[in-house]
């Protein structure tokens, strides 16, 4: 029976980087959605929550197996988002394949401040935008079409779906943002786990305790209290996995290098436990299971510093003891090497020394707990 609403893609909604160009219009936004199980109906969240003047979408359609279906907000083809505010599609009846692609694309007439959106990357993310209407036009010619990385408004794409099917959040920053929620869904498609969608909760230089005040830093996104009650309650979700922390102990600096980047913003460990208990605790209220993955090896990173490293490691050791939770995944071990664990393995490092490679990712899906996945 079709009677249970479950997401089957999401991302965290931020703020795009201040620039003058943030302002466009005649713009088609399109991307291609991959679901990992079908259903008999689909409805979509656009969200302008960083945003600080109202957008109007003036007409949205998805393409579903071969064909472009209108999407309606209260029964009208255009739909105005305060700032601050989201809006949740009407129902729309199609019949949608189990591993297929949902393609949204949605339209701005008129000048739009393009500010709610958020960078992501992995084997499954695909976007693109063009040069007018073209919400109805199945192949965009390539001269007026250009790829993108950033997913602007969408946040959310659910179906009408049988109760067996059920939704996994991961939440977190930049690598959580990048690859490894991705390869954990085609994981769950070698496995089997047909039943399972993972999708993605997280944004780019965000920090648990902090966040930045200044045009210079404030894509870097909002701080964890603002962020988890927005954005992980999700349509069938049973399921979160929390990776956040990291720039928290990266970014502070002293005024004398950046005067964006106090060292009072250092946190202590017990302050990172403190939000992380918040994070377990609005976890429990929400109905879900709460795994919670280790920080990454960071020494080669540019701020990297053995008080860092003891932030970190102290961290850790919580993550792997506490009771609060339902299980570590114990990314940090995982990727570091063995002979010097306060580094990842060079197989498994971007070059930067904070996010992993492409293995890195496949390392981190391949370590979840198989429980996880049903």
């Amino acid at each position: 029976m079709y009677d249970h609403w479950a997401s089957v893609w999401g991302n965290a909604i931020s703020i795009s980087e201040n620039r003058p160009e943030s302002y466009n219009k005649d713009l088609t936004f399109r991307y291609p959605i991959y679901t990992q199980f079908g259903g008999k109906a689909v409805r979509l969240t656009f969200d302008n929550f960083c945003g600080t003047e109202k957008v109007t979408f003036n007409r949205v359609t998805v393409f579903i197996g071969g064909k472009f279906y209108p999407v309606t907000f209260g029964g009208r083809r255009e739909v105005t988002i305060g700032a601050g505010k989201n809006t949740i599609s009407d129902e729309l009846p199609c019949d949608i394949e189990p591993q297929s692609l949902i393609t949204v694309s949605f339209w701005f007439k008129d000048f739009t401040q393009l500010r709610s959106a958020v960078f992501t990357s992995g084997p499954l993310t695909e976007g693109y935008y063009a040069m007018g209407d073209m919400t109805e036009t199945e192949l965009i010619p390539k001269e007026i079409e250009r790829s993108i990385s950033v997913i602007y408004f969408l946040s959310n794409i659910s179906v009408l779906t049988p109760a067996d099917n059920r939704t996994i959040v991961c939440y977190g920053d930049s690598i959580t943002a990048q690859d490894w929620p991705e390869y954990l869904t085609l994981r769950c498609n070698r496995e089997e786990k047909l039943h399972t969608a993972v999708i993605r909760r997280a944004a780019s230089g965000t920090r648990m305790l902090r966040e930045y005040n200044c045009i210079t830093y404030e894509s870097y996104g909002l701080k964890g209290k603002k962020r988890f009650q927005h954005e992980v309650p999700t349509d069938g979700a049973d399921t979160v996995i929390i990776q956040h922390g990291i720039n928290d102990i990266i970014h502070p600096v002293g005024t004398e290098v950046n005067p964006f980047r106090p060292m009072s913003d250092m946190p202590t460990a017990d302050e990172l436990i403190g939000l992380m208990k918040y994070y377990i605790d609005e976890s429990r209220q929400f109905g879900y299971k709460v795994y919670v993955g280790t920080l990454l090896p960071i020494e080669g990173w540019r701020t990297y510093a053995p008080f860092r490293e003891e932030v970190r490691a102290k961290f850790n050791d919580w993550i792997r003891t506490t009771d609060l939770i339902d299980g570590c995944i114990d990314f940090d071990r995982a990727l570091a090497d063995p002979e010097r664990p306060t580094r990842m393995l060079p197989e498994f490092d971007s070059g930067d020394h904070l996010h992993p490679s492409k293995a890195g990712y496949k390392r981190m899906a391949d370590i979840v707990p198989e429980e996880i996945l049903l």
